[in-house]
Formats: C-alpha cells, structure tokens, sequence
C-alpha cells in the first residue's frame, strides 16, 4: 500500500482531534464544520504542512495511521515513524539527535561531524526542495518549543543570533579544511593565520568562538557567557561586524539547559558535499525564521520584516540586473536578499549590484548586517544606526533603484522646513508619507528608478497640502505606475497598501517612450489566504501584474500590452488631472467584464426566485431544529 498523503492520514482522526488541530494552527473552522470539511481546511493550508500536522499528533495516533495503511508502526520514538509515515528513510536510532528531513544526522553535543558519519551509515539522499515538506518548518516548531515564556520579540535575536553565529563557523571551516590539505593554491598555507581567511573573504573565527567549541560546552552552565564571549571575539576581528552580534546570552533570565538545547538544534543543520548548500541552507532558515517571528510579533514584526511576495513584486517589477540600490528603511535587508536572488537568477553575479542602506533601530540593524553576510552580500550601512529625515547616511548617492517599505503614514518624525530634499512641497508633520517619497526622489540617478510600499491614502489624501505634492509629482512626469494590493498582506496591519514606480526619465532609451503616460494595475482581487488573517501572492499573481507592467514598458520578449477592464489601465497625465490627480487604480481600470451566460431573462428570474424560496424553506427548517436543541438543553426561550 502506498504511503498516505496528508488527507488520508487525517481521515483516522475525530472531529474533536481535527478541530484542536485547526486550532493549533490558527485556522478559522466555520460553525459546525463537518469532519470532511476540517480535513479540507487542513489539507489546504500551508502553514499546517504535513510534517508539521505530523508532529503535532500523539504517538498512537501516528501508530494508528500506519496501521491503517499496512506500515510498520513499531518504536518508542516519534521520529522514526513519522519517517516511515512521509516515506523517508528511518530517523537514527533513540539517543542520538533527529537528523533534519533531507540532511544529514547531527552530531551530539560537543561531537565533529565526521564523528556523526562514522557512526550511522549515509542516509539515502532526498531531494531538496522548500516544498518538499521543509525542514524550515520543522526546524521551526523544535525552536519554538524551546522558547518557553520569553517574549518572541526577544527570542527572535537569541535564535537568529546562533544561526549566524552557525554559518560563520561552517564558512570558516571549509576554508580551514582547505588550508590543511595544503593542496594546490593552499600549499605551505598556515590554517591559523588570520590573514589567509581575509584575503578569501572569509570571516575570522577564533578557536574559543567555533561551533564545534561551543557544541562541546552546550550542557554546562556557562554556555551563555560562553556564546557572550564568541560574539565580542568575533566582533574584535572582524570590523564589518561591528556591534551587529547580541551579546546577551549569559543574562540570568535566559535558560541556559534551552540554550544548550537550541545549540543542539541548530547544530543538527550540517554541511553536506558543498559548503554553497550549507550557506543556502542557512540563509533559508533565516529568512523563514524571521517571517515566522514577524507573525509571532504582529504589529512589531513590520518593522522589521516585509512579506516575501511584496518584496518579490517590487524587484521584479523593477528588474534592478545592474547597479546601485538603495533602501533607506531596510529593516532586515529583505529588499537586498532579494535583488541578490533576482539578479542571480538571470545570469548575473553578485558584485553586479552594490548595496547602500539605513535604519533607524540598532536591534533591527544587526538583523540586517546578519541576513546579508549570511549571503555574502557586501553592503553600506553607514557606520551606526540612524534616522533617515534626521541624519541621513548617505547624502551624496544616486541610486540606480530605490527599493523600500517605510512606516506606514508615520506621525513621529523629525521634519527640518528648509530641507533640500523638499522638492514638490513641505510634507505636513502629521504623516510622513510624502517626505518618505520625496527622499526617494531626491536619491535617485538621472535614469533611475523607484518601487515602494505605501499606505492607500497617499493615493488620494488632500489634507496638510499632500494633494499638491502629489500633483507636483505626477506634474513632474515621475510615476510609471500605481498598484492596489490585496489587504492582509502584512503582518503589521490588515490595511490594504499600494505600490508606487517613480521614473526619473521615461524615455531612456532602453524602453519605449512613456512620457506623460502612468500604468494603473488593481490588484485587490489577486492572493490566497494561507491563513485566517493573512493573505499570499502566488507565482501566477506576480507574472500576471509584472508582466502587464513590463508589456506596457516595452520591454523585449514582454508581450503586447492591451487595458483590461477591472485589472489595468493606460492613462494619460491629462486625464489623471481631470480625477483630481488622485492615483487610486480603481479609478481608472472601471469594471471588470462580466460574461454573458446566455439564459435569457424572461427565465433566469423565475428560477432564481424560485433557488431563493427554497433556500428560505431550508433557512425555516434549520431554524426550527435548532431551537429544538437548545429546548432539549434546557434553554427554550
């Protein structure tokens, strides 16, 4: 018999089993859901993968469903038959560490990885996928077990801490193995010296702040000074790290038997034939772990982090192949990541793009240092934390693209009246939106480009004079293109945003000629809803409104670009002037066309009246049958 797929193992649960699992899941069940209907719920969701429903079942429960389908359910251990149920190889045997789905098995504490392969043999190699039931996840749910109590705001730089600290050491261990075969350009080349590792890019870990150092001292005590102690020494010898690390694990309130725990956890992501795998491996968990705690956090975690199908559109959209990108507002360097991927992706290298960057939260700046040399990415931040309208770091560039996701409609700000970057007007000091955007503007190259998330009312908003700076801008000839996008987007607000294109120069040769001209896309009816409260764009929503944007630009290979009633809209500077210079979509693209189903009128309206008596007879008897109920629980009124 088969292996099941998520659904069928289901099918062996209660109702009642099935419905605290939606709850586990945050998942909203509707009122008397049947059990078809929560299998449903759950086989849909993304959040609740199958490995992770899988780990969240008893061991009988999951003893149950191999039996139900001819496995064998024997063991004391989870793991293994969790194994055996998705079709895996087994899981190593009780006392040893559980290897992560598609990787190797993990050492023990204070154990070299060498030591972990000579003791069990070579797992059969899975294919690795972030959909094949990743490991992300997971790796995910062990860590937040291990959280406890402590707040996710601040677990969040405990653990992503440790991942990073986990990715230096791997680095530096490769390079080192290199230098100690001696092989080649490495002949006579001392493994100790400092200097072989900088000249390879490579960051310097002293003996005391190796993982395998650490991993042997993860049970004692002293753990967290321990980890304190690695971060100063690596901070020490390596400038661009400077005041990046937390250096706050040996506080009393921390647990240190969980840290020695999560040490372990994170010690089980092990290099494999490649030291590019396991970099790609850790750069996922990072930026799987920061959407996890930017949900976790809610409102907070938007000051940190931008929803990846955001921040794909923005790059996509913009097509940023070669030059300087800039995001005063970087957060964790999402926008950054990203630029690297797509630029990758297409053929290029990443020295291709240089990286310029601000924000203002030191804590969120030290996520940033880490998410970009986790990738190797080479990036300006200037030399501390700072407010962009306040201080800005980088008064002198011109950017080739502007990527970012400032505050939404932000009332705290410092506003200087005679500032330079004022340009189209002097933002009102109640709501920063169009000071944000005309930073934008003022730090953009004579060809260069903008792509940035607003709040829906810097689309329309008259008030404190935002509607003339709007019409200086659109007067200007700068915005390409407007977008409205699907709410529950962000998990810092269930407001629905925007997107503004701002091009410095519409007729730069490499497209078609698109002065006084501006792109419309209503996007509102495009996503998926992953959860109850949040919403997703798929690779179809992306190509969709990207490749209608790159047709109406004229880009090679992009298609011919026609209006479509409901979705998108060419229009002319003039007739934005007649709506009021408003920018709203939903303005300009009208109606969607509703097909004609062909049944004429004269009967169509009968049958439908007749569906709706039906329907209120139905209505009249689930009435009645309820209030028979509740008359049999005492509670006829």
């Amino acid at each position: 018999m088969p292996h099941p797929n998520k659904r069928a193992a289901l099918g062996i649960l209660t109702v009642k089993r099935l419905g605290g699992l939606c709850d586990t899941f945050e998942l909203e069940r509707p009122g008397g859901a049947r059990k078809d209907d929560l299998i449903e719920l759950l086989a849909h969701s993304k959040r609740a993968s199958f490995e992770a429903l899988l780990a969240e079942l008893k061991r009988e429960e999951l003893k149950e469903i191999c039996r139900a389908h001819d496995l064998d359910d024997t063991g004391k251990e989870k793991e293994p038959i969790i194994a055996r149920i998705l079709g895996r190889e087994s899981a190593p045997e009780p006392g040893h560490q559980p290897a992560l789905p598609g990787l190797p098995g993990a050492a023990g504490a204070g154990s070299p990885p060498e030591a972990a392969d000579a003791k069990k043999p070579r797992a059969r190699k899975s294919p690795d996928s972030s959909a094949n039931l990743g490991f992300e996840a997971k790796l995910w749910l062990a860590a937040d077990k291990l959280r406890n109590n402590m707040d996710a705001a601040e677990y969040k730089h405990v653990v992503l801490g440790l991942i990073f600290l986990k990715y230096i050491s791997d680095t530096f261990d490769e390079h080192h193995a290199k230098l100690l075969a001696g092989k080649g350009d490495y002949e006579g080349a001392d493994p100790e010296d400092r200097d072989e590792y900088l000249g390879a890019n490579v960051f310097w870990v002293p003996r005391e702040a190796r993982w395998a150092h650490l991993q042997a001292n993860a049970k004692l005590p002293r753990i967290g000074k321990d980890v304190d102690d690695a971060m100063v020494l690596l901070e020490r010898d390596n400038p661009p790290l400077k005041g990046a690390l937390n250096k706050n694990y040996g506080r009393a309130d921390l647990d240190k038997h969980r840290l020695g725990e999560l040490i372990d956890l994170i010690g089980s992501i092990q290099l494999a034939d490649v030291a590019s795998r396991s970099k790609d491996l850790l750069g996922r968990v990072f930026e799987y772990f920061l959407t996890q705690f930017a949900s976790a956090e809610g409102k907070n975690g938007g000051q940190f982090y931008t929803p990846s199908c955001v921040v794909r559109l923005l790059v996509e959209m913009l097509a940023p192949y070669k030059g300087r990108i800039y995001d005063p507002a970087c957060g964790s360097g999402g926008m950054f990541v990203q630029s690297e991927k797509f630029v990758e992706s297409h053929g290029g290298k990443l020295g291709d793009i240089s990286v310029y960057g601000q924000e203002s939260n030191p804590t969120t700046r030290r996520l940033a240092v880490m998410n970009l040399a986790l990738r190797g990415i080479e990036a300006d931040f200037g030399p501390e934390h700072a407010d962009t309208f306040r201080r800005d770091l980088h008064p002198d560039l011109r950017a080739d693209f502007v990527l970012a996701n400032p505050p939404f409609n932000d009332s705290d700000w410092f506003r200087k009246d005679d500032d330079i970057r004022w340009q189209y007007g002097v933002p009102p000091r109640g709501n920063a939106n169009f000071a944000w955007v005309q930073h934008f503007i003022h730090h953009l190259a004579p060809n260069g480009m903008a792509g940035f998330v607003l709040a829906n009312g810097s689309m329309s908003s008259n008030q404190s004079g935002e509607g003339d700076i709007r019409r200086a801008i659109i007067e200007a000839d700068l915005v390409d293109c407007m977008v409205a996008m699907p709410g529950q987007l962000f998990y810092s607000t269930q407001i629905p945003v925007c997107l503004w294109f701002l091009a410095k120069r519409k007729n730069d040769g490499k497209r078609r000629d698109r002065r006084k001209q501006t792109l419309f896309i209503d996007a509102r009816k495009l996503g998926t809803l992953i959860d109850r409260v949040h919403r997703d764009l798929t690779d179809a929503d992306l190509a969709k409104i990207v490749g209608t944007y790159h047709a109406w630009r004229g880009e090679k290979g992009a298609g011919k670009y026609e209006d479509v009633a409901g979705f998108c809209k060419s229009a002319t500077t003039a007739e934005i002037a007649t709506h009021g210079h408003v920018l709203t979509p939903g303005r300009y693209v009208g109606a969607e066309e509703v097909e004609d189903d062909g049944e004429v009128f004269e009967e169509k309206m009968p049958r439908l009246v007749a569906e709706l008596h039906a329907q209120f007879a139905e209505s009249a008897k689930l009435e009645q049958a309820i209030k028979a109920n509740l008359k049999g629980l005492g509670y006829a009124g």
